[in-house]
């Protein structure tokens, strides 16, 4: 089958498509034909050889060759232990080595919805997760409060509003000029556009920030936030050495003794989270975004794309 591989770090081009051999899967697991996967702020961290990723990476080079978690695509086969899918069951989830034909799945497989695409469904994994974390779990967002969205208009922005507004928050998304529309259409209650308005001095106090794009201080944030509000780092700018972490540091230490909550963290793949995602789809609170879609043969594009940090929506890779 073919891989994507990459055996020492750096640009996109140090990514290889490669035949490797073919897994087969244990009695608990799944074979999955992959159709579609998605790249992620992860993999250009993996792939370019950031100081924290190779800590865990590899030093000098990548331990595992593979990348890719996202995934949507059919059921091929399964172990001699799995009774909730068949031969023939369209899936998604989250899996390590995803940019491949196959993968074996034990874990984070569920029945894709009917009314998504495959490329749709191989952008959710990562990117929704986060979003409902970064809102739920770290913005203690409540239904009929008032949620900032800054970076409205990426990955993790597009499903950020739309979960927002799905948990029942008045939303406000900061975004570039030729996105307006697009995340108006989300569902965003209002829409600034930060080359024409400053957002830190509207006069305006949210309970919840969720901050992906990492553009402001905390200096400005914090004149937008009310006395106990929840900020929350999702993203930042892309850092030669450690990445967002320069940003996370720096307001994390700005903000001591603030009456307002500032979290950073990783996305967790949880059963019940990707149940409540699976159901916002189902419903169609969500509709995965999908700027664009690169053939697996054209990866190097699509990391590149990402890359440039001006995605509209997700970045798909199909498969097949």
């Amino acid at each position: 089958m073919k891989s994507v591989t990459y055996s020492k770090y750096g640009a996109p081009e140090v990514l290889e498509i490669q035949e490797t051999e073919k897994p087969t899967p244990k009695d608990d697991e799944v074979l999955v034909q992959i159709r579609a996967t998605s790249v992620n702020p992860a993999e250009w961290y993996a792939m370019t050889g950031l100081f924290l990723a190779r800590l865990g990476g590899g030093l000098l080079k990548p331990k595992d060759s593979r990348l890719g978690v996202d995934y949507a695509g059919v059921v091929e086969a399964v172990g001699k232990d799995i009774t909730q899918f068949k031969v023939g069951d369209e899936v998604y989830g989250a899996r390590s080595g995803a940019f491949a034909e196959y993968v074996c799945v034990k874990n984070h497989i569920y029945l894709k919805p009917t009314n998504i695409t495959f490329e749709q469904a191989g952008s959710v994994a990562v990117a929704a997760m986060t979003a409902l974390q970064a809102l739920r779990d770290y913005g203690n967002l409540q239904a009929g409060q008032k949620v900032l969205i800054n970076g409205a208009s990426g990955g993790v922005g597009t499903f950020t509003v739309q979960i927002a507004k799905a948990l029942g928050a008045e939303v406000t998304a900061v975004c570039s000029s030729q996105n307006v529309e697009l995340i108006r259409a989300l569902g965003a209650d209002h829409v600034i556009d930060y080359t024409k308005e400053d957002f830190t001095r509207n006069g305006k106090r949210y309970d919840v920030f969720i901050d992906i794009v990492g553009s402001r201080s905390w200096r400005e944030c914090k004149r937008v936030l009310n006395p106990n509000a929840h900020f929350v780092i999702v993203g930042g700018k892309k850092g030669k050495v450690i990445g967002p972490l320069s940003h996370v540091i720096n307001i994390r230490l700005a903000a001591l003794g603030s009456s307002q909550k500032v979290a950073f963290f990783v996305a967790s793949f949880k059963r019940e989270d990707f149940l409540l995602l699976n159901d916002m789809l189902k419903s169609g609170q969500v509709k995965p975004v999908v700027e664009k879609s690169y053939p697996l043969e054209k990866i190097s594009d699509a990391m590149r794309h990402l890359g440039t940090g001006h995605a509209k929506g997700k970045i798909v890779v199909t498969i097949g």
